[in-house]
């Protein structure tokens, strides 16, 4: 493994952490919201604890974000089909601005994957789904520590 390995990757994940909050920013989201709008186009509807779990929230943080995210009119509370006690929470909305702030990093990383062949992207994106993975099983293992020290 390259020696600067470790820095680059760490440079890498700090400019895509930086870039998600100034595209949260530009659209007058905060990050958390931006990255909770995310979850939910990519997973469905959810309910507000599994939100918050893939949030890394606690309940209050997680109520407090869905009713910002309904007001601005991102998403909305749904009663449960299965169990109309409890309810859900589906997306309905996009920011306006999040695909014109999203451009010019899409065109820019489009270009640098252009310079591949399929087989390296192959590669590529498989990384990036068994990354990923690994990052939810890391997160989930550092919360876990979390609760068994506290209190």
């Amino acid at each position: 493994m390259r020696s600067d390995a470790s820095e680059a990757y760490r440079r890498y994940l700090s400019a895509v952490m930086l870039h998600g909050q100034a595209s949260a920013r530009a659209c007058e989201l905060g990050a958390t919201d931006l990255y909770a709008l995310n979850i939910l186009r990519l997973s469905g509807a959810l309910s507000p604890g599994e939100l918050g779990g893939r949030a890394g929230l606690t309940t209050g943080p997680t109520t407090r974000l869905i009713d910002r995210l309904e007001r601005a009119g991102y998403v909305r509370r749904v009663p449960d089909a299965r169990d109309r006690r409890k309810v859900i929470v589906e997306p309905i909305g996009t920011p306006v601005d999040l695909d014109r702030v999203m451009a010019p990093a899409r065109q820019k990383v489009g270009e640098i994957l252009e310079g591949y062949t399929p087989e390296q992207l192959d590669v590529l994106f498989d990384y990036f789904d068994r990354a990923a993975l690994a990052y939810r099983e890391a997160a989930e293992e550092l919360s876990a520590a979390g609760a068994d020290t506290d209190g």
